[in-house]
């Protein structure tokens, strides 16, 4: 073997021996992550992100610690102070303390493990003393239970609790059923008393605009009355004044037998008219005017009654009181 090859040989495994020494004395380490380094056993340093050295074959890297915010989901499965049991879920966000790196590493096996017992603990703690309709109102109460009960205890192992959240209750399927049944009973009673209620409201303006309707009408009728007195009373009074020697009860007997043939005209008019007509005859319109006026003066001296009880002497037909009275 000649000397070119010894030397070549002997560079190679130099060379080989370098990269290997180099490898082994760098490592990188990740963004928001921190490397701990140990000696024989022993803890030495911590080391950040980015690329690091240590000593070859007698430093190594014991583990990873990360620094970011973490989230651990925990079922808890407890009973409330009306005893029906729920199952809750509560998210824990923690993250390891930046100067408590040693702590984390060192004091907890596993934080997950040790966070999971605590928030046990506390849920079980205070569900017990809620009733099943005040735990969905009083969630944030118990997160805040947890997040102050877990940052109490593992600040001494080196871990930081951001937040804490009850994201899930689910009671028993029979009592969440029953739970739906009183909601929509609730509901369909709110819904009766409204359709009553517009019941009511819609009779009330019914009523409301029938006696309005009425009242107009009434009005309408008092109007076409006193009209009717007022053109009888000028037909009369422009009568008499044409036709000397008139009396007002010749004219209301002329106006009587107008009406009655008009009457009669009407009737005789329609093709379809179901009026059955009694015999009689014309001349008895002044009886029937003496029983109108008659029964016109009894109606007045009814309404002028004196407070004994007693009625004043009722008018004979020819305008002189009646001796019987």
């Amino acid at each position: 073997m000649t000397h070119n090859a010894v030397f070549w040989i002997v560079l190679s495994v130099l060379g080989v021996g370098l990269i290997t020494l180099l490898s082994a004395s760098l490592f990188t380490v990740e963004q928001r992550t921190v490397a701990v380094v140990q000696r024989f056993g022993k803890y030495v340093r911590e080391a950040g992100p980015g690329i690091q050295m240590k000593v070859p074959f007698i430093d190594h890297i014991a583990g990873r610690v990360n620094l970011r915010v973490q989230q651990l989901d925990v079922g808890v499965e407890t009973k409330t102070e009306d005893n029906v049991f729920v199952k809750m879920i509560v998210a824990v966000q923690y993250f390891v303390l930046p100067d408590r790196v040693y702590d984390a590493f060192y004091k907890l096996d596993d934080a997950s493990r040790q966070i999971r017992s605590y928030v046990f603990d506390v849920v079980r703690a205070q569900v017990p003393k809620i009733k099943l309709d005040d735990v969905f109102e009083k969630k944030d109460d118990i997160a805040e239970a947890v997040k102050v009960e877990l940052s109490h205890v593992m600040e001494g192992f080196g871990y930081g609790i951001l937040k804490a959240l009850v994201t899930d209750i689910e009671p028993d399927a029979r009592v969440k059923e029953a739970m739906n049944e009183i909601n929509a009973a609730q509901r369909m009673r709110v819904a009766a008393n409204e359709k009553g209620e517009a019941e009511r409201i819609l009779k009330v303006k019914l009523a409301e605009g029938d006696a309005q309707s009425k009242a107009l009408q009434g009005k309408g009728i008092a109007d076409q009355r006193q009209a009717i007195v007022a053109g009888l009373r000028d037909s009369v009074d422009e009568f008499q004044r044409s036709v000397p020697g008139t009396t007002a009860k010749d004219v209301m007997n002329l106006v009587l037998m107008t009406q009655y043939f008009d009457m009669l005209k009407e009737i005789g008019a329609s093709s379809r008219s179901n009026a059955i007509l009694i015999p009689h005859s014309p001349g008895n319109l002044s009886a029937l005017t003496d029983q109108i006026r008659n029964a016109m003066i009894e109606a007045d001296q009814l309404s002028a009654r004196p407070a004994n009880g007693h009625a004043p002497p009722a008018p004979a037909a020819d305008g002189r009181r009646s001796r019987d009275s």
